[in-house]
């Protein structure tokens, strides 16, 4: 039966024009004084005026520097202010960490479509590890359904709902991040909010991100998604072990996607959905080692990438047994 769908590349200078900067905004327009002029009343207001943060904890988010610029102490700090908020919003208490990339690796994924059976097990598995809101039902892996022995993006099925799957006649083909080399998304941000990791993975400072979506845009692969309303987590499904530019539960209005769950593969475990996978269609591994099974895939299978046309040059490859 189917599950139904359920470090230093760029840098952000504070000193910006402020439609890239915070902190050039507030200083043209003069909002800092009159917070804090009215800093005294917000007692009264409660927690929830300040998105779970304390007034303190609040001041601290809205200044801090974009990652790329923070120190050790400062990282340490803004995880700890991740940790009380966590605490506060679902009543859990969870480990935010700093994972960063490992030497010497570069993520790549494959997918062989021959043995995608349309499950979606993949989809479940990212939504419980990446701490997803269950409500909105915000989703990194769409399952594509579409004829067999066709590649037809525009015309295949992701709301599908059979009784069973697979259907016959069909095949399917989960999309996600595609992890670009050339990733069109952190061009198009105006505030440098998303960036490309050393080890490949394409990754978003929640903190920096403003909203404006023009990455969701600028992505050829719907790979983007926005949180309209603030994520709806039940406690007791909260995945504690987190890490800042990965699965840390997202602030409201801000853009989230696949990482390639830095929390676990920069810690030398698979990615969830990986791990989901019921049938082994799915592939991971460092492209710079020469012994590992994408590497093997990648010389011993007829792979392709989608948009290939595109120049975004993927680090996400599809096969098949045929």
């Amino acid at each position: 039966m189917t599950d139904k769908p359920s470090k230093q590349p760029q840098t952000a200078p504070d000193d910006a024009p402020f439609s890239h900067s915070r902190r050039g905004f507030l200083k043209r327009v003069g909002v800092v004084g009159g917070v804090a002029a009215t800093a005294g009343s917000v007692p009264a207001i409660g927690q929830a005026a300040w998105g779970g943060h304390t007034l303190s904890d609040a001041f601290a988010d809205f200044f801090q520097r974009h990652y790329q610029r923070m120190s050790r102490d400062e990282i340490n700090a803004s995880l700890e202010r991740i940790e009380r908020r966590t605490k506060r919003l679902y009543d859990v208490t969870i480990q935010c960490e700093d994972s960063r990339p490992l030497p010497d690796v570069v993520f790549g994924y494959a997918l062989n479509i021959s043995k995608c059976k349309g499950y979606r097990k993949c989809v479940t598995g990212c939504v419980t590890e990446n701490n997803m809101g269950r409500e909105s039902q915000t989703q990194y892996i769409r399952v594509l359904q579409m004829k067999r022995g066709t590649i037809d993006l525009e015309h295949s099925d992701h709301y599908y709902d059979p009784e069973t799957v697979p259907v016959a006649g069909m095949q399917y083909l989960p999309v996600q991040c595609q992890q670009c080399e050339d990733p069109p998304c952190v061009k198009a941000c105006p505030v440098k909010a998303t960036w490309k990791e050393p080890d490949g993975i394409i990754v978003v400072d929640y903190n920096w991100c403003i909203g404006c979506r023009y990455c969701m845009a600028s992505c050829p692969y719907f790979a983007r998604r926005f949180n309209w309303s603030q994520p709806q987590i039940p406690a007791e499904k909260m995945n504690t072990f987190t890490s800042y530019l990965g699965n840390r539960p997202r602030p409201r209005g801000v853009v989230e996607k696949c990482h390639f769950c830095t929390q676990r593969t920069r810690n030398g475990r698979l990615p969830a959905c990986h791990q989901a996978c019921p049938t082994g269609a799915r592939v991971f591994g460092n492209l710079l080692d020469p012994h590992s099974e994408i590497r093997y895939v990648l010389q011993n299978k007829t792979v392709f990438r989608l948009k290939e046309d595109l120049g975004t040059e993927p680090k996400f490859w599809y096969y098949t047994d045929v």
